[in-house]
């Protein structure tokens, strides 16, 4: 398997086109990955103290409109 500094030298080669998409498959990859996290910490209740304070803020009429 290469080394990241290869992998790094070769990424620094690229063209214009192949680097786009490159860095479109490193942010798609990124977001899915942002997603997973987000869903497996909400399953999990590790979000769960943000649901308790927006019910919170309500009840108290300190909630704030988007």
């Amino acid at each position: 398997m290469p080394k990241v500094e290869e992998i790094l030298s070769s990424i620094e080669s690229l063209p214009k086109e192949e680097f786009g998409r490159l860095r479109d498959w490193f942010y798609e990859r990124d977001w899915e990955r942002w997603d997973r996290q987000i869903e497996d910490d909400s399953e999990s209740g590790k979000l769960d103290f943000l649901v308790k304070e927006a019910f919170d803020e309500k009840a108290a009429e300190t909630l704030k409109e988007l």
